[in-house]
């Protein structure tokens, strides 16, 4: 399962629009737009019997924090351009949202863990990811070509528990399923 905010249709258009002349220039593992998000928190395992503490924990985060802006603008790597086996569209971060969304976020991390769960990923780093490749590549051309993406901004006013159900989507990929909606505010 993740905690994550789901970008508006208008950004997911305009992701759609400025990959699909490109896409095919590379042999990448391309993200279906149905499942664009900015993770806050990822949580490998989660049992059933967690589910209730943890969605009333992350109630009260959402009330403790107040609806903020989001864009994408350019992208990254990981682990890094040289090496690349993910390529994504950076968050925008506006001078509210730059401590807003990793508050969220770190908000989101705590309360899975105040339940008991465990939490993955290293230090936070918004992204909302485009392509995957099962073998490294050089990603400096892509870097470059998403310099010239920015994405209309959007409010972000509410996020999302969502569980991911492993090779039951299109193509054998993950199919996601929104599990409970917490507002911001």
């Amino acid at each position: 399962m993740f905690v994550g905010i789901y970008p508006p249709l208008e950004v997911v258009e305009a992701v759609e629009d400025f990959l699909e002349p490109r896409r095919d220039a590379q042999p990448l593992r391309w993200s279906r737009p149905e499942a664009f998000h900015v993770t806050l928190a990822f949580c490998p395992q989660v049992p059933e019997h967690a589910l209730d503490d943890l969605g009333e924990r992350l109630t009260e985060v959402g009330a403790r924090h107040t609806p903020f802006t989001l864009g994408l603008r350019g992208g990254g790597t990981f682990p890094d351009p040289d090496h690349a086996k993910l390529l994504y569209a950076a968050v925008d971060l506006d001078a509210t949202a730059a401590s807003a969304l990793p508050s969220l976020a770190q908000g989101a991390r705590h309360a899975a863990v105040a339940s008991g769960l465990e939490v993955a990923g290293g230090p936070y780093r918004p992204h909302l990811t485009l392509a995957r490749s099962g073998r490294p590549f050089s990603a400096m051309r892509w870097l470059r070509v998403l310099e010239a993406f920015s994405s209309p901004t959007w409010r972000v006013e509410e996020f999302h528990l969502v569980q991911s159900h492993l090779g039951e989507g299109t193509g054998r990929r993950s199919r996601y399923e929104i599990i409970q909606t917490f507002p911001i505010g």
